[in-house]
């Protein structure tokens, strides 16, 4: 009996001394990778540097935060890269509609069930920009005008066929009722190729984010003809009407999000998950997010992992319409 409860004493001691431990749970041990699949300067790449900066200044990860980019294939060797990784929660990735058009498309192999979810952070709604001297004036403009020839206008999308860009033009003509694959589409590889393009006369019409056209929209070198928001923008876009109200009833933005490696383990996921939540908490992302032309659509790990089977459908469908998909 003694030895039992000597037995039991010392089992006890044991936990009193590693529950604090096991309940500190995991955090990072070296450098943090964030991948940008993407050269330096655009959306992700954007979004990336700001969450480093954020986190950082907070000092809510014990570890450093490298950006690392990664461009090429639409995104997809920056996929190829973080999917090297299984299993460490050291590297993260900044993701928007490629993590699944890009499957979609054949681009890769790779598809948003190869990740671990994160989070969803906030969307840029897509709108169409034309040169400050164009033609064509308004929303309405470009729909009557391809309603009586599709492919009347040459319209610049990047980073490529089937991006999330061209799927937010193609939305918008097929609710007005005109044939999405009957497009002149002009893919480019990056948006300030595209942006160049338009700039110089080369196509007549580009569908951006927000973000991207704001230094040539203040400097009065582009117009914004329409914007696929639920609602009217603020800021300097809050005269761009919606296309619903130029009836073309369709809503699309170009989400930002987060995944991590595959194959991370449990606790590493409800890090990042509590990272990101605090992250999304802080004042100093409110204000990022709102200086893009961006709107919150914040969601934790679990409901990102929902999001992401929705979309996938959602995307699936839309490229089939665009003779894009499989």
């Amino acid at each position: 009996m003694k030895a039992h409860a000597a037995a039991a004493g010392l089992a006890l001691i044991i936990v009193f001394f590693l529950a604090p431990a096991w309940g500190q749970g995991w955090a990072p041990t070296k450098n943090v990778e964030f991948i940008v699949g993407a050269g330096a300067g655009g959306g992700n790449d954007r979004t990336a540097r700001a969450i480093q900066r954020i986190i950082q200044e907070r000092k809510l990860v014990p570890a450093t935060i490298v950006i690392m980019n990664k461009p090429g294939a639409g995104g997809g060797i920056g996929q190829n890269y973080l999917n090297q990784r299984a299993g460490d929660a050291h590297y993260l990735m900044i993701t928007n509609p490629a993590l699944i058009t890009n499957y979609l498309t054949g681009l890769s192999a790779l598809n948003h069930t190869d990740v671990t979810p994160v989070a969803q952070l906030y969307t840029e709604y897509v709108m169409l920009v034309v040169k400050a001297d164009s033609p064509t004036r308004t929303g309405r403009d470009v729909i009557e005008r391809l309603r009586k020839d599709p492919g009347a206008l040459s319209i610049a999308v990047a980073p490529g066929a089937g991006a999330g860009t061209h799927i937010g033009a193609a939305l918008v003509v097929k609710a007005a009722g005109i044939d999405p694959k009957a497009l002149r589409i002009i893919p480019y590889a990056t948006a300030g190729e595209a942006l160049a393009a338009l700039m110089g006369g080369h196509v007549d019409l580009m569908p951006s984010t927000a973000l991207n056209v704001l230094p040539h929209l203040k400097a009065g070198r582009v117009r914004v003809l329409g914007v696929a928001a639920p609602r009217r923008l603020g800021g300097d876009y809050a005269g761009t009407p919606t296309w619903r109200e130029q009836g073309a009833d369709t809503v699309f933005g170009n989400w930002r999000g987060v995944v991590a490696a595959r194959g991370i383990r449990n606790e590493q996921v409800a890090y990042w998950d509590e990272t990101f939540r605090k992250l999304n908490d802080s004042e100093e992302w409110k204000a990022e997010v709102k200086s893009s032309g961006g709107e919150s659509v914040y969601m934790g790990s679990r409901d990102t992992r929902k999001f992401l089977a929705q979309e996938f459908e959602t995307l699936r469908r839309v490229l089939l319409d665009l003779g894009l998909g499989k």
